[in-house]
């Protein structure tokens, strides 16, 4: 049977039908919905770790035990879970374990577009890229057969466009793989530099039969053409992009296993074309490992290593007659980006700008405390870092920015990777102020539970940690709560805290706005006669508060009745219903 799904789903329908047990991943945009697939099948265990570390260590346990494992991330969560990933490179696996990760090209939701090709190559771990729903399922079945024939764990890449697609899928059952019995093996399993120095050997020929088994493997195929002139080498949806622009023009060496390269397949398709250009997407990973076979290669002469490319994009270098589009795409006024209406986060982002506090910021959807009118954060880098970054930034400027700074967080990032830069707080004892915006879910990635939230990933009722209790454990013995809708209440609590000679943490506590279970006030309207067309009221940059002629408008289908514009009106205006 045939089925239209997302390249996330196919893969989840991939683990089940290829008989996967366990599932530990931490979401992530755009590999989230892979986990939240496979959660609905109830012959697989599904959970969201506190982090990608944590995730592939509980997959590699349950591997393991014996069955037949998986993880997902998007690419900065590699960087998480590398120290994990270089050692069970070395150690290989029982029961196949299989890496999501997805690449974001482009940006769509990340703070940066690193490739993840160079992991599979720099921990040694083979890699399988699909180009579509239909591979993205039958990739994960051949990577368990692979992972559990050379004794590895074996990558599965995505990127944004196979991930969030749609395309023709052919669905089959369930096939129970056997669970392996685990055997006590410390010289494969305890990786002590004297069993550690023994398994790299084994490792290197490993590679060298995969990259044997990679010249006549189904995963790479050449696609003839008509025109030798040219000869292409590309594979995810780059490869997409080159059929419809070239449909069988030229000669196409499609590559589905990205790492290790059939060398011997390239060498061949490269002798019997005139020009061979690499197309892909980022970093020139397959023009630089041809151009080390010693091959002439094009690719980065012709596209750029930013961002995404396209079948226009591609057309155009190659020097083929391609149609646009509508132009429509045009004629779009930009839209920027912006906090949902009644967001509990608004209020306390005012209060910070009001105060002129620097704010050390972090990944999440509160990133936008950035934007104007807001305006508040300075500093993202990665999950964990406003807290981390703080410490450092108030002992190197101890005496003149304390009182003067604030790092904030989400409650799921604080759990991700905030705890141990508050722990650095409490041991070093810098006189930093961390705030954590608590709003009752993962929300950057379309609302996940974590472990403050009381559920797990099907919404059962899990095991749920208290922040104030954690935080005084960790060593903080000022610890707040506040209601970011009420603006005095913040501003009285921020003020006190910054003033306090020692560490300290304020929790800002509102449920995220969009939650099916959050029950809103009646929308405001405007007392047209009080108000005074001030636009004291747009401070707050609200999607639900505009102006029309002259006067403030309110859109009481986003108002959630927050309140929070009301009491920024000198003339009561903005009145309940």
């Amino acid at each position: 049977m045939k089925k239209l799904l997302l390249g996330n789903a196919a893969a989840a329908r991939g683990l089940y039908e290829a008989g996967c047990g366990f599932v530990s991943s931490y979401p992530g945009t755009p590999s989230t919905e892979i986990t939240e697939e496979a959660a609905k099948f109830d012959e697989i265990y599904c959970e969201w770790a506190p982090n990608e570390k944590v995730a592939m260590e509980a997959a590699f346990g349950a591997s393991l035990a014996g069955k037949r494992s998986f993880c997902g991330m998007k690419h900065v969560g590699l960087n998480v879970a590398a120290d994990p990933l270089f050692t069970i490179s070395y150690t290989g696996v029982n029961a196949g374990l299989i890496i999501a990760v997805a690449d974001d090209p482009g940006m769509h939701s990340s703070q940066n577009e690193q490739d993840s090709r160079h992991y599979a190559r720099a921990s040694k771990v083979p890699m399988l890229e699909p180009s579509d729903s239909a591979e993205a399922l039958d990739f994960v079945k051949q990577a368990y057969e692979i992972s559990e024939r050379f004794d590895t764990p074996v990558f599965l890449k995505m990127c944004t466009r196979v991930a969030h697609s749609q395309s023709l899928t052919e669905i089959g059952e369930r096939r129970e793989a056997p669970e392996k019995p685990y055997e006590k093996n410390i010289a494969k399993y305890v990786m002590m530099p004297g069993n550690a120095i023994r398994r790299h050997p084994i490792v290197e020929e490993r590679t060298r039969a995969l990259a044997k088994f990679a010249e006549h493997s189904a995963l790479n195929r050449v696609e003839e053409g008509k025109d030798h002139s040219i000869g292409i080498i590309t594979s995810s949806t780059c490869y997409q992009y080159v059929k419809e622009v070239c449909g069988d023009t030229y000669p196409v060496l499609k590559l589905g296993m990205i790492w290790p390269l059939p060398e011997k397949k390239i060498k061949d398709f490269a002798a019997g074309v005139e020009r061979l250009i690499a197309v892909e997407e980022l970093d020139p990973f397959i023009e630089e490992a041809c151009r080390a076979m010693g091959l002439r290669t094009e690719g980065k002469n012709l596209f750029s290593p930013l961002g995404e490319l396209s079948q226009t994009l591609i057309a155009q270098k190659l020097g083929i007659p391609h149609e646009r589009g509508t132009g429509l795409e045009e004629a779009i006024p930009p839209r920027p980006p912006v906090m949902c209406a009644g967001c509990p986060h608004r209020g306390l982002f005012y209060t910070l700008n009001r105060n002129k506090v620097t704010v050390l910021g972090d990944i999440g959807c509160y990133t936008l405390g950035a934007v104007a009118p807001l305006s508040a954060i300075e500093m993202t880098a990665c999950m964990g870092a406003s807290v981390s970054a703080i410490h450092g930034f108030n002992k190197a400027q101890e005496g003149k920015s304390e009182g003067k700074t604030v790092a904030v967080i989400g409650d799921s990032t604080f759990m991700h990777s905030g705890m141990t830069g508050l722990a650095n707080i409490a041991y070093n004892q810098s006189n930093s102020t961390v705030i954590i915006l608590d709003n009752s879910i993962t929300g950057m990635t379309g609302h996940q539970q974590n472990p403050t939230t009381g559920y797990n990933i099907k919404g059962d009722p899990a095991g749920k940690i208290d922040l104030e209790s954690l935080c005084r454990a960790m060593g903080i013995r000022r610890v707040r709560v506040v209601d970011p809708y009420d603006l005095s209440a913040c501003d009285e609590v921020l003020k006190e805290e910054l003033a306090a000679p020692e560490p300290s943490v304020i929790i800002s506590r509102r449920p995220c706005a969009l939650l099916k279970y959050v029950k809103h006030k009646p929308p405001l309207h405007v007392n047209e006669e009080a108000c005074r067309g001030c636009s004291a009221c747009m401070k707050i940059g609200c999607p639900a508060i505009s102006v029309k002629n002259g006067k403030a408008h309110i859109d009481n289908t986003l108002c959630v009745g927050c309140g929070v514009c009301a009491q920024l009106c000198r003339f009561h205006a903005l009145e309940n219903c």
